[in-house]
């Protein structure tokens, strides 16, 4: 009886700690990228091999997306994404966003600034350069959420 008990309060608790919306999985992420761009389509792809079901609007202006999202310029890269109420900016890895959704902390999402070569679709031969994956919060504030390469 206490372990039923326990497992709806865990259920409880973590449906209501979660930022996703009704009716979507953690796998739903939605991807606004350049139609021309090829980092942001193999990007796509590194999703979906990790199980992503991803939902991709190609646009050719997405600054008001990525204002509109609360990203500095600092924080900037190649594509916007969203998974719940998160926002994913740039080549994060899709473990790093497993687990950004798994641990449901108190921010507005993760980013990798700039293109860093070796990043998932940034790869670029034998080249890896050293990245960190932000956390962000919606005052623009950071903090190291893993570092790669």
């Amino acid at each position: 009886m206490k372990k039923s008990m326990l497992a709806l309060s865990l259920a409880a608790t973590f449906s209501l700690s979660s930022p996703l919306q009704a009716g979507e999985s953690v796998d739903d992420i939605h991807v606004y990228k350049s139609p021309t761009c090829g980092c942001c389509t193999d990007w796509v792809d590194h999703l979906k091999e990790n199980g992503f079901e991803v939902q991709v609007t190609e646009t050719n202006n997405l600054n008001p997306i990525k204002i509109d999202a609360g990203l500095t310029p600092s924080l900037a890269s190649c594509h916007t994404a969203f998974i719940g109420d998160y926002v994913i900016e740039g080549h994060v890895p899709a473990n790093d966003i497993r687990r950004l959704i798994a641990d449901a902390p108190d921010a507005k999402g993760l980013a990798v600034p700039g293109m860093p070569a070796g990043s998932p679709g940034m790869e670029m031969g034998d080249r890896k350069d050293r990245y960190q994956v932000l956390l962000f919060n919606t005052n623009g504030q950071t903090r190291v959420f893993s570092e790669h390469n």
